[in-house]
């Protein structure tokens, strides 16, 4: 009898057990449930880090983070370097070669004596230096006169500067007078102002599309047009010695006025009192470049709106998804994030950092970060005084051309989207040595970014160094003939071969120990300046022949932060301008 009261015992307190686990668990299943009701979205987790480490504006300069056994913690200093980061490697190798060839006529000989070609230009300072490059060499192939080039003055920058009060007109006019002839305005025909016909040609318009469309008006129009609108109209790739004439006029024809020049020259010398080398920065985080963006900085329901109210003043501007915006590389990163980039790459705390930029979304609680990791800030502002730039400070093409002699003068330039100033100034520095000219490999950063925290910061220095091959300024980074040519003027840099094999035996001998004491006084090249090994060079696309080269194709090339404004600039004038400089 014992024996069944024992089981019913025994299944008694089975019982109770099973209702006990039941209660736990459907007490967690419903906890469970309330917190994954209340956790975030993957996507909103996401904007959580992201505004997290983009806010932590008090922890930037010391910033200890344990996660487990990692411990990211930022230096004042740049760390170990096995490089010069101040110039780029195997620039002595190359060398700026513009002139004209024997085969090239003077202007004498094929320009026509009633033939003339007036030109508009658009947009801001640097979108006109296009213009005006390109104008030149539009003159040429039409065999005409060119008429200086009018400014564009109702433009989004509402300057109204003329090509003199802007450019040397005199230096401009004589330096090129054996390519093309240039006057000042067209003579009078009959005594009467000569008012030209009006016309208009495609984007990236070739020599020939010129010669079919453009040279049987001139000739019908009683031999005087006018081109509107004149903002890469002209194709990217073109005969040698054409090509060779864009580079003339654009890195030497084309000289600021006096007073700006004298003034540009003020704030880079004294740039350089407060230090040997400074770093230039084109910020670009303005409110406006982020609602075009159409990117999340973490700044929740107060930045959707503030920034979504300035999108709505474009109707061509569909919504983005901000995440994909981000993961594609198509926002400017934070004064942070450049930051952050900027010390992993070796600049430490001392270095002076010049920024050129309007005003800042965020402003000051934007660029504490930026600030605290890089005290020496400067900008025009504060390195002159409100007497000094008044002269300058009303008209905005006059205020850019100064921070562009800053930029192009400093020892590094750091641009964080790719619009024109940056893409004429990479050009430009390339042009005269290979000055080094970072830009953020935004699309692979991302993540970086984002993980951060998670890493020492060792590992988070060896990853920017990793992404950023390729992205630094170097010599042979683009493929000649691949990417826009006022950014990669590939036609007008020689390289000295001979000089190149020398170094490179020099390096090979000096490896194996077969250098005697003579030949290793030479002076041929450090260890730290091999040669850029090309299979290092980013995949980049192809661009094709065609007349317009302004597909989704060229949009490809480099990281495109900032940079896809074609799908937008045929219908928003006013936005195509805004993003220009």
């Amino acid at each position: 009898m014992a024996l069944p009261g024992r089981r019913h015992l025994y299944y008694h307190r089975l019982r109770s057990l099973v209702k006990v686990i039941s209660a736990i668990s459907g007490a967690l299943l419903i906890l469970f449930a309330v917190l994954s009701f209340l956790a975030p979205s993957p996507n909103e987790s996401e904007h959580f880090h992201l505004r997290q480490h983009q806010t932590s504006f008090n922890s930037v300069s010391e910033d200890p983070i344990t996660n487990g056994d990692s411990v990211f913690h930022i230096p004042s200093s740049g760390g170990k370097l096995d490089r010069d980061i101040w110039t780029s490697r195997n620039a002595k190798f190359f060398h700026r070669c513009s002139n004209a060839s024997a085969k090239f006529a003077k202007s004498e000989a094929v320009t026509h004596p009633t033939r003339y070609l007036a030109v508009a230009t658009s947009g801001g300072l640097n979108q006109q230096r296009t213009g005006i490059t390109d104008a030149v060499v539009a003159a040429r192939i039409l065999n005409a006169t060119l008429v200086v080039p009018k400014l564009d003055q109702k433009s989004f920058w509402k300057d109204a500067s003329n090509f003199s009060e802007i450019f040397d007109i005199d230096w401009f006019i004589s330096f090129l007078s054996k390519d093309v002839k240039i006057i000042k305005q067209l003579p009078k025909r009959g005594g009467r102002t000569w008012t030209p016909y009006t016309m208009r040609v495609p984007r990236k318009c070739s020599e020939r599309c010129y010669q079919n469309r453009v040279l049987p008006v001139l000739l019908k129009r009683h031999n005087a047009v006018q081109l509107n609108k004149f903002d890469y109209r002209l194709a990217n790739k073109l005969d040698t010695d054409l090509q060779k004439l864009r580079c003339r006029v654009n890195y030497h024809a084309l000289k600021f006025a006096d007073p700006i020049l004298e003034m540009g020259k003020t704030l880079v010398h004294r740039m350089r009192i407060r230090s040997k080398h400074y770093i230039a920065l084109h910020l670009r985080f303005e409110p406006d470049m982020l609602a075009f963006s159409g990117c999340d900085y973490g700044g929740g329901e107060k930045e959707r709106n503030e920034l979504g109210a300035i999108r709505k003043r474009w109707k061509t501007l569909r919504k983005n998804n901000p995440d994909k915006q981000r993961r594609q590389g198509r926002c400017p990163l934070t004064p942070e994030e450049v930051g952050l980039m900027l010390r992993a790459l070796g600049y430490g705390s001392d270095v002076h950092i010049y920024v050129a930029s309007g005003e800042v979304y965020g402003g000051e609680e934007s660029l504490r970060p930026l600030k605290a990791l890089f005290p020496n800030f400067c900008s025009k502002d504060t390195i002159a005084t409100k007497e000094e730039l008044e002269p300058f400070s009303s008209f905005s093409s006059r205020m850019a051309a100064l921070d562009f002699i800053v930029c192009d003068e400093s020892d590094v330039f750091v641009t964080n989207n790719n619009g024109n100033m940056a893409r004429i100034l990479a050009g430009r520095r390339k042009y005269f040595g290979h000055k080094p000219t970072i830009r953020p490999n935004a699309k692979k950063l991302y993540r970086l970014f984002l993980s951060r925290r998670n890493m020492t910061w060792d590992a988070f220095v060896s990853r920017v160094r990793s992404l950023q091959r390729g992205f630094m300024g170097e010599p042979k980074e683009v493929r000649p003939g691949r990417g826009e040519f006022h950014e990669n003027p590939s036609t007008c840099i020689c390289e000295d071969s001979e000089a190149r094999e020398k170094a490179k035996a020099y390096s090979r001998n000096k490896k194996h120990g077969k250098l005697d004491d003579s030949s290793k006084k030479d002076d041929m090249v450090s260890d730290d300046q091999n040669d850029y090994d090309d299979n290092d060079e980013p995949e980049w696309p192809d661009l094709d022949d065609d007349e317009d080269q302004s597909g989704p194709q060229e949009k490809l090339l480099y990281n495109v932060t900032g940079s896809d404004y074609d799908a937008v600039i045929s219908d928003e004038p006013e936005l195509e301008e805004m993003l220009s400089d």
